[in-house]
C-alpha cells in the first residue's frame, strides 16, 4: 500500500515560486495540455509532497500567474502535473511552451479532499470536460491505494469525444474500477454512450449506501448533476466538489476569491456540499 503523510516535510514558500522544468507535454485535447515539471531543487524534488485536491500557482517569467490544481497523484512521486485549457495570456504562453522550459511553482496551496476518513467506502466520480483534472489526483492515489476503498466508479463526459482528456489512463480506470464515458455528441466512430453526464448518472442510478460523489466539471453540468444525486438519495455531506474560480494570489491576500466569509483559496478550494449550502449563492 501507499501511503502520502499530512505533514509536508520539504514546500515551496508560498510568496516565491520556485523554478521547475516542463519534463513532457501532453496534447489532451484541442485545446488543452498537460504539464509534467520537476524541481530544478534536488531536496525539493525528492521530497515535495501534497494532497489531492490542493492547488498550485504556476508563473510563465515575464508574462504571468494562474492557478491550477496538481492534477497528478502524490502517490507518483518526482514530478507534478497540471492540465491547461487555453483561455488568456498566461495559458497560451504556456501552450507555445517546449519541453525543458522552466516555469515558477508555489505549491501547495489550499486544502484537500478527505480521502483518510473515506477508507472502507465506495468512490463515485462524476466528471465533465477539464473538469476530471482535479479529481484525477484522487482517483489516482485511490487506485494506488486500492485495498483501502470499495467500489471506485467514474463517469466522465465531454461534448464530444475529441474533447474527453486523460484517454491514456482509461483502462487502468477501468481495470482496477469501473468507467464509464459519455459525449453529449457522438462521432462516426463512437461506440459509447451518447448523453450528458447528469442524464448518465441518472440512467446508471448507482446507490448512495457507504458511498462519497465527487464531482467537478462546468458550471452547467454541476448545476444539473446535483439534483440527480439528490435523487438518488445522497445526502449533502457525501457529496464534494472543488471551487477553482476566481482565485487569483492562492494565499488570502487579494480577496478576489471570497464567497461570504469564505476564501476559496484558504478555506477551499475543496468543499462538501453541505458546506456550500452554508454559503450565499455568489457562484
Amino acid at each position: 500500500m501507499i501511503e502520502t503523510t499530512h505533514e509536508n516535510p520539504i514546500t515551496t514558500l508560498p510568496y516565491t515560486p520556485m523554478p521547475a522544468v516542463v519534463t513532457k507535454i501532453i496534447t489532451e485535447t484541442w485545446d488543452t495540455k498537460t504539464f509534467r515539471a520537476e524541481f530544478t531543487d534536488e531536496a525539493l524534488k525528492e521530497n515535495f509532497t501534497y494532497e489531492p485536491g490542493q492547488f498550485q500557482q504556476v508563473s510563465v517569467f515575464g508574462v504571468g500567474e494562474c492557478t491550477f490544481c496538481l492534477t497528478s497523484s502524490p502517490t507518483r512521486k518526482g514530478y507534478i502535473e497540471f492540465s491547461v485549457k487555453k483561455v488568456g495570456s498566461v495559458t497560451s504562453a504556456l501552450h507555445s511552451m517546449t519541453e525543458g522550459g522552466v516555469v515558477g511553482i508555489r505549491a501547495p496551496l489550499g486544502n484537500y479532499l478527505p480521502y483518510h476518513e473515506w477508507k472502507g467506502k465506495n468512490l463515485l466520480f462524476a466528471g465533465g470536460g477539464i473538469g476530471m483534472a482535479p479529481m484525477r489526483a484522487l482517483l489516482n492515489f485511490c487506485l494506488d491505494n486500492r485495498d483501502d476503498y470499495g467500489d471506485i466508479t467514474t463517469i466522465y463526459g465531454a461534448r464530444t469525444p475529441g474533447d474527453l482528456c486523460f484517454k491514456y489512463e482509461y483502462e487502468e480506470w477501468d481495470s482496477k474500477g469501473k468507467l464509464h464515458l459519455t459525449v453529449d455528441a457522438g462521432e462516426d466512430d463512437w461506440k459509447g454512450h451518447v448523453g450528458h453526464v447528469p442524464g448518465y448518472l441518472k440512467e446508471l442510478a448507482p446507490s448512495p449506501e457507504n458511498t462519497i460523489a465527487i464531482t467537478c466539471g462546468p458550471p452547467i453540468m454541476i448545476k444539473f448533476i446535483l439534483p440527480e444525486f439528490a435523487n438518488l438519495g445522497f445526502k449533502p455531506e457525501q457529496i464534494y466538489t472543488t471551487l477553482e474560480m476566481k482565485m487569483k494570489c492562492g494565499v488570502g491576500k487579494c480577496g478576489r476569491c471570497n464567497i461570504g466569509s469564505k476564501l476559496v483559496c484558504l478555506d477551499g478550494p475543496v468543499f462538501s456540499l453541505a458546506e456550500i449550502d452554508e454559503l450565499p449563492p455568489e457562484f
